[in-house]
């Protein structure tokens, strides 16, 4: 099977037919590097010089495609040409193959390519200026020099500052890749977060507002509809209450308002008071000391959300609410009937034992909600327990 050549670069094209065409008018006009008659002169004439110069030349087409084979050809002919009158054209395409060997060459010849020229250099400089002892046998490592190790260096600077700039961009790209992980990550919590927040503020309320109006519309008792529509009214208002407080922190003070305080365990009286104005036989147990924010923000929202599930699902009886401060941990426990009621009472979003399952893991807790067997017949348990430390660090709202 054929082997098939990488094409060429246009600039190295357009580079190999500049050093033929510039070659072959220094040769055309007569001009060599030497002048005919010296000893090192094997192929005196015009013509041999032809030869290194079109294998430079062809040699050009591949500097960047197959660069230590344009080299390794390029030093042969260099050899040739050396033998002849020579081509100061031949001279300069050398220099540039030994400067793209190294530039696009693996980084094994980058690394020892400028060591080789260099060793070659002071070779170069020394033994004949040993044997020869005039001070012109130092011209000869010079001109090494100048043909081998300056170019190769040159392409090795230039490869370190392409690498530096390369491996620049790709931090760059990697800083912006995690700059927009990470807000990806920031956005996605914010909006579990206020998914979280608004669940627990608006489902108490709306689910007592769908209770009762059932009620008002299927009761024709003047007196029960009244109160019915009573604590609609009252849900209603606490709900529209706690929608302005979540919107003056979207607004993150847009205007000169302060938003409401963040829910604390000292408003649990409050909220079962709710709870019992919309049908529930509620007893709250709480004995706790001060806990960090944090913690008594999902301590609320917990025992709120499960007062809104008793609302909806539990069955007809008492609902326990209880709170104890034990070593390390704020213990919660909520208790009610469970079973006896085929549908609940009003619809639900499905999320609100996610929400809390959420909040209890953002804080390295434990949770736990299923039914279990009691004296007083079967209860859906709910259970957190909520890590208190003095470097409690968790979700502020």
């Amino acid at each position: 099977m054929a082997v098939r050549l990488p094409r060429p670069h246009r600039f190295d094209l357009w580079l190999a037919l500049a050093g033929l065409l510039g070659g072959l008018l220094l040769w055309g006009i007569g001009l060599g590097t030497r002048p005919a008659g010296e000893p090192i002169v094997l192929f005196d004439g015009r013509w041999p010089l032809l030869v290194p110069l079109l294998v430079t030349a062809g040699c050009e087409l591949l500097r960047r495609t197959a660069p230590r084979t344009a080299l390794l050809t390029g030093t042969l002919a260099l050899t040739a040409d050396t033998l002849t009158q020579g081509s100061l054209a031949t001279v300069l395409m050398y220099t540039d193959l030994m400067y793209a060997a190294v530039l696009y060459g693996t980084p094994a010849s980058a690394r020892r390519i400028p060591r080789i020229t260099g060793l070659l250099s002071i070779a170069a400089t020394l033994v004949p200026y040993a044997v020869w002892r005039v001070p012109e046998a130092l011209l000869i490592g010079v001109a090494v020099g100048v043909v081998s190790f300056a170019p190769a260096s040159t392409g090795l600077i230039v490869r370190n500052h392409r690498d530096a700039a390369e491996a620049a961009r790709l931090r760059a790209e990697q800083t912006a890749l995690l700059a927009e992980m990470d807000r990806v990550q920031a956005v996605t919590a914010e909006r579990a977060r206020m998914a979280r927040e608004l669940h627990d503020m608006v489902a108490n309320h709306l689910s007592a507002i769908a209770i009762h109006s059932t009620a008002a519309l299927s009761l024709e008792d003047e007196k029960t509809s009244r109160e019915a529509l009573t604590v609609i009214r009252e849900n209603s208002v606490q709900g529209l209450s706690e929608m302005r407080r979540l919107i003056g922190i979207l607004r993150d003070g847009a205007d000169d308002r302060e938003p409401a305080a963040t829910p604390t365990l000292d408003g649990l009286g409050a909220l079962v008071e709710g709870a019992r104005a919309n049908g529930l036989d509620v007893t709250l147990d709480a004995t706790h000391e001060s806990v960090p924010a944090p913690v008594e923000l999902a301590a609320y929202r917990i025992v709120q959300e499960s007062l809104t599930n008793a609302l909806k699902h539990a069955a007809p009886g008492k609902v326990t609410v209880r709170l104890r401060r034990l070593d390390g941990g704020l213990d919660i426990r909520v208790t009610s009937p469970y079973g006896g009621r085929d549908t609940p009472r009003a619809p639900g979003s499905g999320a609100g034992l996610v929400g809390m399952r959420e909040r209890v893991a953002l804080l390295d807790g434990t949770f736990e909600a299923a039914p279990e067997s009691g004296p007083d017949g079967k209860l859906w348990v709910v259970r957190a327990c909520l890590p208190v430390t003095d470097t409690a660090q968790g979700e502020m709202e």
